[in-house]
């Protein structure tokens, strides 16, 4: 069972930038509020509730976020499953803090039911409701170590649970740039939502393991020596494997044909440096054939979530075949990191102006004013909204599902959304537990409940507020329908007389 030890954990694995005394001093406080509120709660393992938000903050710390946003990690659940209140914390901490803690809070009570037609609306209910990324950080620090632990709890509920992971919260981190967490988060949910595969790709691994080991290692000794004798400095060097999901989902685009992935393993090579990248590039096809169409420019070219290095596979003369990444600590950053790098390279805005001409951070193009704003009151990323979505609204129905309808839309639109033969037989609405008139506008986080009955059915009226195009298509064939029924039976029952 795993002690959750003591502040000093959590502060000792920040590295991405030096806490002040306040910083610590915040993490100390939160923690022992933390402790408090949790005291006496068991988790599902029998070991102390209060260990999983502290596992949450260590999340937090290793991917570089604030000590404001480490301290909410350490409270994200005292309101919810802890004794602390709303004005407890408000007045502990201040509005930010709870600002962040009330968001997490709302998160957790949205359930994904695995219908796949709901699966984008929650990823984007996701990103729109959490109006400060910080939000979405902890709420992914949570689920990873509540995936972390999944052993404790049933069958179905592991599975369900990991399936949310892979298909809601993996392409979340995606989103955010954050590579390192996406990659955790798919391994971890991995074995629980397809055990079958999981196994397979472990026995694959295990099997490729130690010749690609020798083959990366023979490279790195060549490199290193040809980059020291070039007078070309190192900041480091090294290795990683690819992650388990990610290789299966390879496997599978290549017929699960083991010659055609070359990147299991790839050298990492980071340097000071642009200039140093593409230097080193030519170095490397100066002493190895490269394989042909396998470089790739992500320097000039980036990937729409920021991502930027040079890649290139080339063949080792033995046999074997290396894929090599090259690139600066600011581009490692922002692909490890993702947007929790601007933490650790605020900086940018002034100094890289290389960086900015090759388009770097394009991909946070809409947080860039805003950050610079902040910095200059000395308040870097506070206010940092993700309103991508302003011109749509998420509202729920009793169960929990989400779904996206567009600003100003009313309950029919609501109907139509969920299903056709609903929308089509709208007698009344509650929303939030009260009736209303079945064309009120909707907003963001109504709870919307649908009165149907057999004998209701569409008017042209509903035309003049039903906003979205499945609605007012379905209204329009009914209203025609039956205009041209009640025309029939009219001009039948004139011929009879």
């Amino acid at each position: 069972m795993e002690s959750p030890s003591n502040p000093n954990a959590i502060i000792t694995l920040i590295d991405n930038y030096a806490p002040s005394e306040a910083d610590i001093a915040l993490i100390n406080k939160a923690y022992d509020f933390s402790e408090k509120a949790h005291e006496g709660q068991k988790r599902a393992s029998g070991e102390p509730y209060f260990n999983h938000v502290v596992a949450t903050a260590k999340n937090l710390a290793r991917y570089g976020m604030d000590a404001t946003t480490i301290a909410a990690g350490l409270l994200h659940d005292t309101i919810e499953d802890g004794k602390a209140t709303e004005s407890e914390i408000k007045e502990a901490f201040g509005d930010d803090i709870f600002f962040l803690v009330e968001g997490v809070t709302k998160l957790g009570k949205v359930k994904y039911r695995g219908r796949e037609r709901h699966a984008e609306s929650l990823r984007k209910f996701f990103v729109a409701m959490a109006s400060d990324f910080r939000v979405l950080m902890i709420k992914l620090a949570d689920r990873l170590h509540n995936l972390q632990t999944l052993e404790f709890v049933n069958p179905e509920k592991q599975r369900r649970i990991a399936l949310e992971s892979i298909e809601i919260y993996a392409p979340l981190a995606h989103r955010l740039g954050i590579g390192k967490l996406k990659g955790e988060l798919e391994d971890a949910a991995f074995p629980y939502a397809y055990p079958k595969e999981y196994a397979e790709i472990e026995t694959f691994l295990n099997e490729k393991k130690t010749v690609s080991e020798q083959n990366i290692s023979a490279v790195q000794s060549s490199l290193e020596r040809e980059l020291t004798r070039q007078h070309i400095h190192t900041i480091k060097m090294s290795h990683r494997i690819k992650h388990k999901y990610s290789l299966w989902k390879k496997l599978q685009r290549y017929k699960h044909d083991p010659d055609k992935i070359y990147d299991i393993m790839a050298l990492r090579v980071i340097l000071p440096n642009i200039e140093d990248c593409y230097r080193t590039l030519g170095l490397v096809h100066m002493l190895w054939k490269p394989v042909p169409d396998r470089i790739k420019d992500y320097i000039a070219l980036p990937k729409l979530n920021g991502y930027q290095s040079l890649h290139t596979t080339i063949f080792t003369g033995d046999g074997g075949i290396v894929e090599i990444q090259i690139r600066t600590p600011e581009m490692h950053g922002i692909a490890e990191y993702g947007i929790a790098s601007h933490f650790a390279y605020k900086e940018f805005e002034s100094n890289d102006k290389t960086n900015q001409k090759t388009g770097k951070y394009a991909w946070v193009d809409e947080f860039r004013e805003l950050s610079r704003i902040v910095n200059e009151s000395g308040q870097f990323m506070q206010n940092l909204r993700m309103d991508f979505f302003k011109d749509r609204i998420f509202v729920f129905t009793p169960k929990g599902d989400v779904i996206d309808l567009p600003d100003g839309a009313c309950p029919i639109d609501f109907g139509y959304a969920v299903h056709s033969d609903i929308g089509n037989h709208i007698s009344a609405a509650k929303v939030n537990g009260k009736m209303v008139p079945i064309t009120s506008s909707l907003h963001v986080n109504d709870i919307v409940e649908i009165v149907t009955k057999s004998d209701a059915h569409p008017t042209s009226k509903w035309l003049d507020c039903a906003k979205t195009t499945v609605a007012r298509k379905h209204i329009r064939t009914y209203v025609d329908d039956h205009s041209l029924l009640n025309k029939y039976i009219w001009n039948r029952f004139k011929s009879t007389k």
